[in-house]
């Protein structure tokens, strides 16, 4: 498997755990890296996604909230949430991984940790947000006040 898309298995099972029962997330990713060893550039990239994550967290919950109404944050599977927040974070704040990947990589976790449902439900948020792109990255430079 390929080191970033395990780096990205690593950061989901760290925010899984994170956002399920609080743990610290740096004790829960130190955890998780020792038990999945992999290259360094590999645990950069998670260390990276969990903190990137974490720190703009609520600002994503917010559009997660917005594109995807009828499923209220508390009410979502907690690893569709959290692969939301990964992938947003990775195409949209972060803006290093091109949106078809950061959404391929996030489908691909939804298959593999979620609900028969999940590809689907994540697919289908994580390309109206792709859709809304320019206005989404002016919102994040540029944050409106509340």
């Amino acid at each position: 498997m390929k080191t970033r898309r395990r780096a990205r298995r690593v950061t989901l099972e760290t925010l899984y755990e994170f956002d399920l029962a609080n743990h610290p997330a740096g004790e829960v990713l130190q955890r998780r890296l020792e038990e999945n060893p992999m290259e360094r550039s590999g645990v950069e990239f998670a260390s990276h996604l969990v903190h990137g994550v974490i720190q703009h967290m609520a600002q994503m919950d917010k559009l997660i909230a917005r594109y995807a109404p009828e499923w209220p944050l508390d009410q979502m599977a907690v690893i569709d949430r959290n692969i939301l927040r990964i992938a947003i974070f990775e195409f949209l704040i972060d803006g290093q991984t091109p949106v078809k990947v950061a959404i391929n990589e996030a489908v691909e976790l939804a298959k593999t940790y979620g609900s028969d449902s999940a590809p689907r439900f994540i697919n289908g948020v994580l390309g109206t947000l792709a859709e809304q792109l320019p206005s989404l990255k002016e919102q994040i430079l540029m944050p409106t006040p509340e």
